[in-house]
């Protein structure tokens, strides 16, 4: 049940809210941290970093799953049985 409609809708809704938190932490990064000065330049950088390396693992973590859905879950690279 890899590719089914509610699995589709279940990762939409995903996909959805963590672009809303990371947006949400953006904008409320740089007014939070604004009172740090020098500092919270500094600090918001490696927090956006931080969130971005997150995203991206995600990211590799979901293409992964995607891969072994299709290939190993019967899906396009399936052989047929003997």
């Amino acid at each position: 049940m890899c590719f089914s409609v509610l699995w589709l809708v279940q990762t939409l809704v995903w996909l959805v809210v963590v672009c809303g938190l990371v947006a949400i932490l953006m904008l409320l990064l740089p007014i939070v941290l604004g009172w740090l000065g020098v500092a919270g330049d500094l600090v918001m950088r490696v927090i956006r970093i931080i969130v971005m390396v997150i995203v991206i693992v995600a990211l590799i973590w979901f293409l992964y799953d995607l891969y072994v859905c299709a290939t190993v879950g019967g899906g396009v690279l399936r052989t047929p049985a003997r």
